[in-house]
């Protein structure tokens, strides 16, 4: 089990404090009125950093030049929105007043955050004084200077609050955060290094901020992505842009929250990449309005679950060499539906299925339904890479990851590195040569998988594992076998007898 370090005090101390807050408030308002704060904490520690190196030049007067701040990408705060205004209040009844005008100001000088801002902080559901705490612990601490933003500080406070939040939730949880190894595996598999990356269901924007860093990881440049992304919720919209804005990564959200399926603000266009994590098993998606829709091209999903309508419309967004990888609930490995059935057949016979990875249960706060990975890759054979003509790859990474703690599953880095290095070995992007595991990978040919009526569960590729031979003769091993059999089953009757005894000792004869 992971330990906890002082790495997480900074976490632990805000989270303790944030929690007195709730009272009485609705779950997904008091998340974003916590997120709010270490946004605006955030944005003020990054603007006094320049502020203070502006006033000690050689034109102190630059410090309050909008330009000088726009130009490295940092947020323009008005005297009203700076932190220390905010920690001056935080003592008076009027605190929630106070970073209700900063937040309005904040969207009114930075277009790039109009209308996300949380703005509810006079609310009388929220603790004055309790908030003013809260304030008091934030302002001890910097998350948006040098040094913090080398250590990652930010992104650690803003990724441990989102978890605990998706714990508290439960099932709501899982409409805005997917677990972050989970994430990562996507990323380490699908390596996006450049090109238009797109999420059509990007909850709080974490297979952004994950790509981000695998690229910073990796050397790359981060212009040479370019994010877009879509979410249904207004209230996850507000907290992914917020998100995404906090980190400097651009992005085109739409201008609003929108249903991808009826309202999809991004048509016509197409990606180099495609990372998400849809709704499982979504009964009401507005099928009855999309019968004749342009992407089902493999055929109409069914109305009663829109698991084959996220696979046909993010296939329909790839790039002719587009790759996507996404999460399912297993269900959709094997579903014999009739509509299901056929559009699965059809996609698998254009050979765009390139993996499917079967993943541990208890890997998200939200559901406890067992999930698999899919890899979708649109042409296999355009690249010098190993072919992979007529051939999909089935790993099994059920028995892999640990337990975080006593509910929640994750994946070790160990765990992550050993999928990607196979998947990038079928591939031919690594230096090793791929080889089958029983047990765990198989590269099956399109023959096989439709000697199996097109069932994309990697068990039933992946075979069984192969033990190790002990060197014990058989004949030996059964012998001993047995003879412990014998004894334990002598055991066991001496047991009988003596709890028949006991109870007769007691008037019970049995």
């Amino acid at each position: 089990m992971a330990k906890k370090t002082a790495e997480l005090k900074i976490e632990d101390a805000l989270w303790q404090a944030a929690d007195q807050l709730r009272g009485s408030m609705d779950a997904s308002q008091y998340r974003n009125v916590v997120l709010g704060l270490i946004f605006l904490k955030y944005v003020s520690d990054s603007f006094n950093e320049k502020y203070e190196s502006l006033i000690k030049s050689d034109y102190p007067e630059d410090a309050e030049d909008r330009d000088m701040y726009t130009a490295e990408n940092i947020f323009w705060l008005p005297k009203e929105a700076r932190w220390d205004v905010i920690a001056s209040d935080a003592k008076t009844p009027e605190i929630g007043e106070t970073i209700d005008k900063a937040m309005e100001a904040i969207e009114r000088e930075n277009d790039q955050i109009k209308g996300v801002l949380p703005k509810n902080y006079a609310s009388p559901d929220l603790d004055k004084v309790r908030l003013g705490g809260v304030i008091d612990l934030i302002s001890n601490i910097k998350v948006g200077d040098e040094e913090s933003r080398k250590n990652d500080v930010l992104g650690r406070v803003y990724d441990y609050f989102l978890s605990n939040f998706a714990a508290q939730e439960g099932k709501n949880g899982g409409e805005f955060y997917t677990p972050r190894s989970i994430v990562r595996t996507l990323v380490e598999m699908l390596e996006p290094y450049k090109g238009r990356i797109y999420d059509p269901a990007a909850g709080s924007g974490g297979m952004f901020v994950q790509s981000e860093e695998f690229v910073r990881e990796h050397q790359g440049v981060i212009s040479d992505l370019s994010v877009y992304g879509q979410e249904a919720n207004p209230t996850t919209w507000k907290l992914a842009k917020m998100n995404l804005a906090i980190r400097g990564i651009d992005n085109d959200f739409g201008p609003h929250q929108g249903d991808t399926f009826t309202n999809d603000l991004h048509k016509g266009r197409r990606f180099d990449y495609i990372l998400a994590n849809p709704p499982f098993n979504l009964k009401e998606w507005g099928a009855d309005k999309l019968q004749d829709d342009s992407r089902w091209v493999y055929g109409v999903p069914p109305e009663g679950n829109a698991n084959y309508a996220w696979i046909e419309h993010m296939i329909s967004k790839l790039a002719p060499d587009g790759k996507a990888g996404f999460v399912l609930a297993n269900g959709a490995l094997s579903t014999s539906t009739k509509e299901e059935y056929a559009i699965r057949k059809a996609i698998l016979e254009a050979d765009k299925i390139d993996a499917i990875v079967a993943l541990p249960g208890q890997m998200f706060y939200s559901t406890q339904i067992p999930v698999s990975l899919w890899f979708v890759d649109m042409n296999k054979a355009s690249s010098d890479e190993r072919k992979r003509n007529g051939e999909t790859l089935f790993i099994d990474a059920r028995e892999l990851g640990f337990m975080a703690d006593r509910t929640h599953k994750e994946f070790a880095r160990e765990d992550i590195a050993k999928i990607a290095d196979t998947y990038h070995a079928y591939r031919g992007t690594n230096d090793q040569v791929y080889e089958d595991v029983p047990g765990f990978s198989k590269a099956a040919m399109i023959e096989e998988i439709r000697e199996n009526d097109y069932v994309l569960t990697p068990g039933r590729y992946v075979g069984l594992a192969e033990r190790q031979d002990d060197g014990e003769p058989y004949e030996e091993k059964m012998a001993r076998l047995t003879s412990e059999l014998s004894d334990q089953f002598k055991k066991s009757a001496e047991l009988e007898e003596q709890i028949r005894d006991a109870l007769k000792e007691i008037g019970y004869d049995i």
